[in-house]
């Protein structure tokens, strides 16, 4: 089977291939040397070998247009710019590391481009892993149009974003977190291309489906055999060559094809055998069907966040709408069956059921969080929770996220009480930047605070250089107490929760009040997790065990009980 990108040939030298099914002719350029035809073989794939190696620079002409691998390994000059065909060899300092179970982990999502790259990410490991923290997650490192952007429109999946480093660092920053006990997940985007330097079209329109749109541009063909190859290689790649721990799967709705995720998901568990590799959704479908059989470990559950959202901000604008009457009843659902919407119809996808029964899952197939970057980012001024809600509201939050079976994720600052906004930024030009900023605001129409125009000409412009550098997270000004804080907690989650999480299910939650709930789980050992929080204005009494767990003021109690 023909694969995608350069490979090294057994004798030294490099085969070089493109899928251009569209193309009647396809030209290899060398950097420094004569360009040459390749050869068209069967179902629209051009090859030809060479005796080039690592480290040279490389791009293909499909009629009077050069363009560069969608494949490329390693870029040079930008997405526009030569591909460079890679150096693989590493030297890895662990490479015994097999991983840690998925129900260990504490997970912190990261942006590399506003933490310093990999190389500043390496250097916040130690305290990263001090704090209890038992897994990074990198938002998408694949090459994308600019210097600086969020990573979901990426154009060219298997390159390193050149700004954040190289191979080579991605690799050391993987190795230096395993010496350290740490995972590594990838967050990988393979359900569209961004609109800056993707050249699929001009040569293999059947990359994409014409009938199929989604709300960032056309849908990937996944049912063509060479489609559904690039991204299994993609991932397969990421877990294989850069020994990253997991995956998250962005908007697999916008996919829209179940049988290819799990196809996808079956391929890499074969090819990956003796090794903790998980695999993780995104999927506004709440497809419980996905998470049943094994393929996948778990999904982000943006349930939990919508309904703690609007317990803790009254905000009920827009998405939120969904969860704003009943929200203490909706809060008993998640902790209790996970998702919240299980077919019932919802507002925010025009009255359609949403969801599927999942009542029978473990709590850990379910990624809880308060923040990531989609809830702080996607805000019009990226505000964190810090500045939308009370400190002790916060800080019950916080407990019921460290402490509730649910597998937990922080947002990179949210451990040391960090007050920077983190804004939607990337690095367009001329009508492009033009279209992005104009459509971020009207964006944020159906949001009440911004129904004024003159109030969404003060949304931040995305392209601005400022617009990223305020995006940089600072330790707030209680750092010292909030890292405190998630280090008492995830001490206790480490040493009373985690070792019993294998076989955790519910045993039920109920209201207590207007904006109160208990919740139990009964834990591996057979003794029973209880944990009860109330973020109204006015907390009532709670219960709890004879022994508490922990208990923060009024708001939250936890227990463990025979």
């Amino acid at each position: 089977m023909t694969r995608w990108g350069p490979e090294p040939l057994a004798g030294g030298g490099t085969r070089f291939h493109l899928w251009a099914p569209d193309a009647a002719s396809v030209t290899l350029e060398i950097d420094g040397a004569d360009a040459a035809a390749m050869a068209r073989g069967a179902d629209g794939w051009y090859a030809l070998d060479r005796a080039e190696g690592p480290g040279t620079r490389y791009r293909f002409r499909v009629g009077e247009q050069a363009v560069p691998d969608p494949a490329s390994r390693l870029q040079s000059g930008g997405v526009h710019g030569w591909s460079v065909v890679p150096e693989t060899r590493y030297d890895w300092q662990h490479p015994d590391w097999r991983g840690r179970a998925w129900h260990e982990m504490v997970i912190l999502e990261c942006h590399a481009g506003t933490l310093g790259g990999f190389s500043g990410m390496i250097e916040r490991l130690p305290a990263i892993a001090a704090a209890g923290i038992t897994a990074i997650e990198l938002m998408p490192v694949g090459a994308f149009g600019g210097t600086r952007g969020w990573g979901y429109d990426g154009v060219l999946p298997y390159a390193v974003q050149e700004d954040y480093g190289s191979p080579a660092e991605l690799r050391r920053l993987v190795d230096t977190a395993h010496g350290l006990g740490v995972s590594v997940f990838l967050d990988v985007v393979y359900n569209h291309f961004g609109p800056d330097g993707n050249y699929l079209g001009a040569y293999a329109a059947d990359f994409f489906d014409a009938e199929v749109h989604t709300p960032w541009g056309g849908a990937v063909a996944v049912e063509r055999a060479p489609v559904a190859r690039f991204f299994v290689d993609n991932a397969l790649m990421w877990l294989r060559d850069y020994r990253i721990d997991g995956l998250r799967f962005d908007a697999v709705h916008a996919i829209g094809n179940p049988p290819f995720l799990d196809a996808m998901a079956a391929e890499i568990r074969a090819a990956l055998p003796g090794r903790h590799v998980h695999l993780v959704l995104e999927n506004e479908e709440n497809d419980a069907a996905r998470l049943r059989d094994g393929g996948f470990d778990a999904q982000w559950n943006d349930d939990f966040h919508n309904v703690m959202h609007v317990l803790l901000t009254g905000e009920t604008s827009a998405y939120y709408a969904d969860f704003a009457d009943r929200p203490a009843e909706r809060l008993a659902r998640c902790l209790a069956e996970g998702f919240i919407y299980q077919g019932e119809a919802s507002a925010n996808h025009d009255g359609k059921p949403r969801g599927s029964a999942s009542a029978h899952l473990s709590p850990t197939r379910f990624v809880a969080f308060l923040q990531n970057h989609d809830q702080v980012g996607n805000r019009a001024l990226g505000e964190r929770l810090i500045a939308l809600t009370d400190k002790a509201k916060l800080r019950a939050a916080t407990a019921l996220l460290l402490l509730c079976p649910q597998v937990p994720l922080l947002f990179m600052g949210e451990e040391e009480g960090s007050e920077t906004p983190f804004l939607f930024f990337t690095d367009f030009h001329d009508e492009l930047a033009d279209a992005v900023r104009e459509g971020r605001r009207k964006e944020f129409a159906k949001f009440d605070a911004f129904a004024d125009p003159e109030a969404r000409a003060h949304i931040p412009d995305p392209n601005a250089v400022t617009t990223f550098e305020a995006s940089v997270p600072r330790p707030g000004p209680e750092a010292v107490e909030w890292r405190t804080f998630y280090k008492e907690l995830l001490t206790l989650r480490g040493e009373r929760i985690v070792p019993h999480l294998a076989g955790a299910m519910s045993v039920g939650a109920q209201v207590l009040g207007e904006a109160a709930v208990v919740a139990r789980w009964r834990l591996g050992d057979g003794t029973t997790l209880g944990v009860a929080i109330d973020l109204g204005d006015t907390p009532a009494t709670l219960p709890g065990g004879a022994d508490p767990l922990f208990v923060e003021g009024e708001r939250f109690v936890a227990w463990i009980e025979a």
